[in-house]
Parts: C-alpha cells; structure tokens; sequence
C-alpha cells in the first residue's frame, strides 16, 4: 500500500504553460490518472493546445474557487464553484477564466488514462 499527502505549494508550476499548473499525479508517483492543480489568471487558458479532443482520455475539471469557461463547438458553459465539468473521448473543448473574470480561479484537473493524446480541433 501507498500513501501520500501533497501539497501543491511545494512542487514547482510546469514551465511554458499558459497558466499555472502544478503536477499532482508526478508528485505522487500515480501512473492510471493524470492529476493537476490550475491557478488561472483572468484572460488565461488551461490547456496548451486551444479548443482540442482527446481520443481516449476523459477530463474532469472540478472549480475550487472562482469561474471557469468552457468553449464547445456547440456552446460555452460556465462552470461555478463547487462544479464539476467532465469531457468525454473526442468531445472537443477549451477551459478558461473569461478575461472580464476579475478572480483567479482554482481548478483541480483529472484525465485518465493520463495519456497525452489531445489534438487540435478545427471547426
């Protein structure tokens, strides 16, 4: 058996990522799910890529403080403190804080099987 207490504090953000990510799952040695922490300024992204699919991974993004944005093909949906937004394989989508947001907000993000297979989405 394994345990581990984290704390996102002491693991240094990811570098060249447009907003603050902090590697949860790599602290703790996690090898079935990918698991981060986000601290997104006003105007930032979470992901790399823009509006983007996985081909097997499911995402999850659950706000712990403030308001996130999630651009669809279809619509954008706000995601409050307190909610969960969940992306399924090939579900294209782009996560945010508006830029008229005035907070930072907090996310905590999953993907399993944390896989890198996230793809640009062309409209």
């Amino acid at each position: 058996m394994g345990y581990h207490v984290i704390d996102p504090e002491e693991i240094e953000p990811a570098p060249d990522r447009p907003s603050e990510m902090h590697y949860v799952s790599e602290a703790a040695g996690m090898q079935e799910m990918g698991l981060r922490l986000y601290r997104v300024e006003p105007g930032e992204e979470i992901p790399l890529s823009g509006l983007h699919y996985h081909e097997q991974q499911e995402e999850a993004f659950y706000v712990v403080s403030g308001r996130l944005t999630v651009e669809t093909p279809e619509t954008e949906y706000t995601v409050e403190q307190g909610q969960f937004f969940i992306a399924e394989p090939e579900s294209a989508h782009r996560t945010f804080n508006h830029d008229s947001n005035n907070e930072t907000t907090v996310v905590v993000g999953m993907g399993a099987p944390p896989i890198s297979d996230g793809h640009p989405y062309e409209k």
